[in-house]
């Protein structure tokens, strides 16, 4: 066991809890909750002076949300080694939080409350390291963690940026898909880090919390395929509203979009992904807009755990789960079987539903007086005509004196006859605009009758009774869709078990030729997570991934699918699938049964009125006045001998 000094105390390092590029961390025997940090060899003496002048400066005991530096460790010989930090255990990394599949492994009982609480404390904790007067610079996902109640906890505080008695010492990282706009292209480890750098990094980091780990700048782009990096630099905000003309750029299928957020928010995300860097909110602005958002969330009818943010208009999770099928806030808790259900109550209420009497277009339009005669404007056309008529009789009358008395000129009189014998030909009324008139007043008595409707209370009652029809559908052939979906769920067995062995082979774990964090964030951006995701048609519908790039990553699913071993033995997950499936299809004939009476009861409290409705009617001078109307236009057409159009007014 290795022995440390911290100070001038000797303790031992108990089990290694982490290990990367710069060195190993130990839980640290006998000192509950505290870590080392023990630098690789090349690097303890770049690491020293910054790391002394952090712990000289008390930065541990100024926050608990950082893993600052709080002694340096030492071997025997006071040798530098490394430093103490506080142990962040039980936390996880942020993009397992915010990457969908991920977060149903690591959060499952998380729901957008939580998204949008733990994307508050992202803020806190990044507000408190401005505090201190260190600069993250190299903020990014892996630095960020979250544990199951939301708190968050910053790690690799040695790398930001800090300055004390007049010497400043850098961050000389950073992860590209992270890094703002101005510093794309340039030696990282020679810029001076500002906030503003910062409040790019955090605008990421919340908007992958926000919109289900999509990156800002992964979108379409109108011209040819671009990185990441060039739409960073390029300043290709995908889901500028405001920009939109300027950054042709928009979001991947199936995404949020800005608008489905408060103003507060959308506005923050502009400025945040705009052209000025000192626009960018920071910390405190971002909690005041999150705040907003968290106080605007709507709960869905449907589905308990889903929470969405009211400006959508209605349940986003929903829409998408309708889309593509996969559920982002699943209910876990509704796979109980054993729901309680009424069948006997319920098929009484389909009965009596069905036998409701209900008021027909006929009902409500009531009968009115035949109308005696064509109406003026049949009457002004027939004289037109008549008048025509004559005329023509005039100009053939002519035609034929002339022919008597100036023959020389026959063709000027051939022609006035022939004039003549058109004009007095076309002397029957045309019907056209007469069926016209017709389905004119037709519409009007849909638009009266749909205003009566309204005007007693009718409409919802209508709609009731329409969505009753479609429940009592679907609750009778309830028992039949479970039973298909139980026979389909075994006839996929394999692919399920298959689907489930590559889901756990994530896309940021993978170790790629070619394929870093930025390209990585464009295929989850685009909804390819696992390996399970890989497929040729979805690779290359990722900006920037040729035939190449998806080669790779297809040659990467097949190296893990070659090791599947199907388990034709019936297994505990057999058992929990099935248990999910009829837990579901048991909820949802619950709310059809409830959907079933609560229905019926609108029904029955609407009879009175329904009944009353007739009568009513009559008395609806609005409503008579546009049947008289239509009276009178079937009327001309009778008159004409013409055909009348079928009416089309209906109960809506």
């Amino acid at each position: 066991m290795q022995e440390i000094f911290i100070g001038k105390d000797r303790v031992s390092v108990a089990e290694l809890i982490g290990k990367g590029g710069e060195g190993n961390v130990y839980a640290i025997k006998g000192r509950s909750g505290l870590a080392a940090k023990i630098y690789n060899t090349g690097l303890r003496a770049k690491r020293e002076d910054k790391v002394r002048a952090m712990v000289g400066e008390g930065l541990a005991v100024k926050t608990d949300l950082v893993a600052y530096p709080g002694e340096v460790v030492t071997d025997r010989r006071g040798n530098f080694l490394g430093f103490v930090m506080r142990l962040v255990s039980g936390y996880r990394p942020l993009h397992e939080l915010y990457s969908p599949k991920s977060r149903q492994r690591h959060f499952p009982k998380s729901d957008y409350r939580f998204i949008v609480h733990a994307a508050l404390n992202v803020a806190r904790a990044v507000g408190k390291v401005h505090q201190t007067g260190c600069i993250i610079g190299d903020l990014n996902h892996s630095g960020i963690l979250v544990a199951q109640d939301a708190t968050v906890a910053l790690i690799d505080a040695d790398s930001f940026q800090f300055s004390l008695n007049g010497k400043s010492y850098p961050c000389v990282v950073g992860v590209p898909d992270f890094t703002p706009p101005e510093l794309h292209g340039k030696n990282l480890a020679s810029v001076q880090r500002t906030i503003e750098h910062d409040n790019f990094g955090l605008a990421v980091a919340i908007f992958h919390l926000l919109f289900m780990g999509r990156h800002p700048y992964a979108g379409r782009y109108k011209g040819p395929d671009i990185s990441m990096g060039d739409a960073i630099a390029q300043n290709r905000f995908a889901y500028s509203l405001a920009r939109r003309a300027a950054t042709q750029t928009t979001p991947p299928p199936g995404a949020l979009t800005l608008d489905m957020f408060p103003e507060a928010i959308s506005r923050a995300f502009e400025n945040a992904f705009g052209l000025t860097p000192g626009a960018r909110p920071s910390a405190l602005d971002w909690i005041h807009a999150l705040n907003t958002l968290e106080g605007a969330l709507s709960h869905c009818s449907k589905v308990k755990t889903h929470y969405y943010p009211s400006a959508a208009g209605g349940c986003v999770w929903c829409k998408l789960a309708a889309t593509n099928g996969f559920d982002m806030f699943p209910d876990l808790t509704a796979v109980e079987p054993n729901i309680p259900t009424d069948a006997r109550g319920t098929e009484q209420a389909i009965r009596e539903i069905l036998a409701f009497r209900f008021p027909t277009v006929a009902d409500l339009l009531p009968a009115v007086a035949a109308p005696r005669g064509a109406s003026n404007a049949l009457r002004e056309a027939r004289s037109a005509k008549r008048g025509r008529a004559l005329f023509g009789l005039l100009l053939m009358g002519g035609a034929v004196a002339g022919f008597i008395y100036a023959a020389p000129a026959w063709f000027v009189w051939i022609g006035m006859a022939i004039w003549g014998w058109v004009t007095f030909s076309d002397r029957e009324v045309e019907p056209g605009p007469f069926q016209q008139a017709f389905k004119d007043a037709d519409e009007r008595v849909q638009r009266e009758l749909n205003a009566f409707v309204q005007r007693n209370g009718m409409a919802e009652v209508i709609k009731v009774r329409g969505d009753l029809d479609a429940a009592i559908a679907a609750y009778k052939g309830h028992d039949e869709a479970l039973t298909r979906a139980i026979m389909e769920m075994k006839s996929n067995r394999e692919a399920r078990q298959r689907q489930a062995y590559l889901d756990r082979f994530s896309i940021r774990r993978a170790r790629i030729s070619g394929i870093g964090p930025a390209k990585t964030a464009a295929l989850i951006s685009f909804g390819i997570e696992t390996a399970a995701d890989v497929s040729r048609s979805a690779v290359l519908r990722v900006p920037g991934f040729g035939e190449v790039m998806t080669d790779k990553l297809m040659a990467w699913r097949r190296g893990h699918e070659s090791r599947f071993k199907y388990d034709r033995t019936p297994n505990a997950q057999d058992i929990a699938d099935e248990r999910v499936l009829r837990g579901r299809y048991a909820a949802e004939k619950a709310k059809l049964e409830s959907t079933i009476r609560n229905g019926l009861g609108t029904l029955r409290n609407a009879k009175a009125r329904l009944d009353a409705l007739p009568a009513k009617a009559r008395s609806d001078r609005a409503l008579t006045d546009a049947l008289a109307a239509r009276a009178q236009a079937e009327q001309d057409l009778r008159e004409l001998g013409a055909s009348v159009p079928a009416s089309t007014v209906t109960l809506r």
